[in-house]
């Protein structure tokens, strides 16, 4: 991969709570404009390096590099700065309850520029427009299915123009059909934004639709089996571990065949 077309690089991470290690030694290179995903089994860490990666939780060991730039060796403030070209989905959205959607889309504006209140409105309904949400600006969290909110979350994610956007487990609790139009959503924002997109996932069935690439972290040694193409590595690792991860009975469950 050359140098210049990587946007995240990975390197000798360990994660730790106290003294117990998370993960150890991980290290991965995510092309630019590339859907980047992070898989493993229940426990592996994934949501712990998604943390990691956005400033949530510090490293034991190593770093991560942003355009070549070390992110935990910064400062606190060039931190934050760096931050601000991050737009984060949680698993549950992480709307307030008390906001409307064009309220909770328009928070990030409203902290990180200085832009006048109908700029910011204008970019509220852009934003919302692009994922399918038009005219629920007035509507509340709790009125809306868990689809809906997870759309509104992703505007909210989208409101900076971030030149990184990072999922987690942006499927968890939705039906087959809701998960794959959030899956052929991320496809077209991804294009659209020409964003890197980061992904921590388990479900097959959006593994195989959205990644170009990806990492799987082992629960048992700790650290980074293999990285590539989900795709490939499905039929072409040699090893049984990953092999048995990736044809697991769950595809079928959300009615599509790889």
């Amino acid at each position: 991969m050359n140098t210049n077309d990587i946007k995240i690089e990975i390197k000798h991470l360990s994660m730790a709570y106290g003294s117990y290690v998370v993960m150890r030694d991980v290290s991965a290179r995510v092309k630019r404009g590339s859907i980047f995903v992070i898989m493993g089994e229940s426990g592996s860490g994934k949501s712990t390096l998604l943390q990691t990666m956005i400033g949530l939780h510090p490293p034991a060991q190593g770093d991560i590099l942003y355009g070549g730039q070390s992110f935990w060796g910064l400062d606190e403030e060039a931190r934050r700065v760096q931050v601000r070209k991050f737009g984060v989905l949680f698993q549950s959205a992480a709307l307030w309850s008390s906001m409307t959607l064009a309220e909770n889309v328009e928070l990030p504006l409203a902290q990180y520029t200085d832009w006048p209140s109908a700029d910011r409105q204008e970019v509220v309904r852009l934003k919302l427009a692009l994922v399918g949400l038009s005219g629920f600006e007035d509507y509340y969290p709790a009125e809306l299915s868990g689809g809906m909110r997870k759309r509104a979350g992703l505007a909210r994610a989208m409101a900076l123009d971030p030149e990184i956007l990072f999922f987690d487990e942006p499927s968890a609790g939705l039906d087959p059909v809701l998960s794959r139009n959030l899956d052929q959503l991320i496809l077209e924002l991804r294009d659209t934004l020409g964003a890197t997109v980061v992904v921590v996932t388990h479900e097959l069935a959006s593994i195989f639709t959205i990644a170009d690439d990806s990492i799987f972290l082992d629960a048992e040694s700790r650290t980074v089996r293999v990285q590539g193409n989900p795709t490939e590595l499905r039929e072409h690792s040699p090893d049984p571990k990953i092999r048995t991860f990736l044809t697991r009975g769950e595809f079928s469950e959300r009615g599509t065949t790889p």
